[in-house]
């Protein structure tokens, strides 16, 4: 694990309230409330730091105490963050979720205007850092011109291009690239976005269907996440379900990325996509019963300890 994996994308941070009872609108509703930090390329990298995988974070920050607090805590859990840059123009990055009281998503903003300052010179200043790398992974929150950059930085030093599109809203972003990307990862609602074919989570049939699109589009490995219902994978030669571990679910935010993490740990460490995805299974299983979007004690161990045979 000497060559690092690089990651681009989102680092913001995260307010999410769980309602105590029903959402009454125009009211003030109880709810247990928790902060955290957060972005997909974030999480993706702190999980992946947490498990023993040299990471560095491209993104940018805002120049204020929550980005101060953002890249001390970064910092601390291994990721190297010496490629964030700080911006006066916007504030960091903000996303703030309400869960009803069984956590699923009811609905969410966020304000990620500070992604617009890492432009495709702001990343070229940072192209030193594809010429270490065994592994480049973007989420969608990246301009589209900085995205562009990426791949084609990627491509000229031979590295595969993991994906994330981070949301439906931001999944045609990805849509270009398609045939560049050596994985992608995205749940129902951004693989519909991808593929035009809609279909609900429980529906895994579909989703392979979506995902078997995806691969005709040139996408090497295609993960749709399903939620409670588990993922669906396809490749040149699998292809398959794997059902979620079934568990109490505190808090959904971040669970799709452990999964992510945990299956780009798995091919950099040469891991059938199968068996990496049954890691990934089991990241999420644990990112779900923690307050919070990355599993601060999480490890090897902890992954294999329940383990999807």
């Amino acid at each position: 694990m000497s060559e690092h994996i690089l990651l681009l994308g989102a680092a913001c941070l995260d307010i999410v309230g769980r309602l105590d009872a029903e959402l009454m609108p125009g009211a003030s509703n109880p709810a247990r409330i928790r902060a955290s930090y957060g972005g997909v390329a974030r999480n993706v990298a702190e999980n992946l730091a947490r498990l023993g995988q040299p990471v560095n974070l491209v993104s940018v920050i805002g120049r204020d105490r929550p980005g101060d607090e953002l890249l001390e805590y970064t910092q601390a859990a291994g990721v190297d963050v010496s490629a964030i840059l700080r911006t006066d123009l916007y504030p960091t990055g903000f996303y703030m979720g309400v869960l009803d009281s069984r956590a699923h998503l009811r609905f969410a903003v966020d304000d990620m205007r500070v992604m617009s300052e890492l432009t495709p010179e702001a990343l070229q200043q940072h192209a030193r850092l594809f010429d270490d790398a065994s592994l480049v992974f973007v989420d969608g929150s990246l301009p589209e011109a900085t995205l562009k950059t990426a791949v084609t930085l990627a491509r000229k030093a031979n590295l595969p291009v993991c994906a994330d599109s981070a949301s439906s809203a931001l999944a045609q972003r990805l849509k270009p690239h398609l045939g560049k990307l050596h994985l992608v990862t995205c749940n129902a609602a951004e693989a519909a976005a991808l593929t035009g074919q809609i279909f609900e989570a429980s529906d895994a049939r579909a989703a392979l269907e979506a995902a078997r699109a995806l691969r005709n589009a040139g996408v090497n490995i295609v993960l749709v996440t399903l939620a409670e219902f588990g993922v669906v994978y396809a490749a040149a030669e699998t292809s398959g379900h794997i059902p979620a571990i079934q568990t109490p679910i505190l808090d959904p935010t971040g669970a799709g990325d452990a999964l992510t993490a945990a299956v780009l740990f798995g091919l950099v460490n040469e891991m059938e996509i199968d068996d990496a995805l049954r890691l990934g299974v089991s990241a999420a299983s644990l990112t779900l019963r923690h307050s919070g979007a990355v599993l601060p004690d999480l490890s090897l161990e902890k992954l294999y300890d329940q383990l999807v045979i």
